[in-house]
């Protein structure tokens, strides 16, 4: 799958403002917080992990779970579960 218009807008607000990139990934949630002390080696993680994710179930056909994970969305997302609960 070839890299999107919005992805190449991912990298560049992540290039620019990293925090922002992974806000308009994730939302407010604890990547966010973990982005902003890592900043952009964080942020083109889960870019790269967004990528995979539209790779596998289609533009717009995923749920972001949380913890980096992404899931399909016909399967419920995981409650709970969050960074480090096994």
């Amino acid at each position: 799958m070839a890299v999107t218009g919005k992805e190449i807008l991912l990298i560049i607000i992540n290039v620019l403002f990293p925090p922002l990139a992974v806000f308009m990934i994730t939302g407010c949630s604890a990547d966010l917080c973990i982005n902003i002390l890592l900043g952009h080696i964080h942020g083109f993680w889960l870019i790269y992990k967004k990528h995979k994710a539209e790779k596998l179930y289609g533009p717009g056909g995923w749920v972001y779970e949380g913890n980096g994970r992404f899931a399909p969305i016909n399967k419920p997302a995981v409650v709970g579960g969050g960074y480090g609960t096994m």
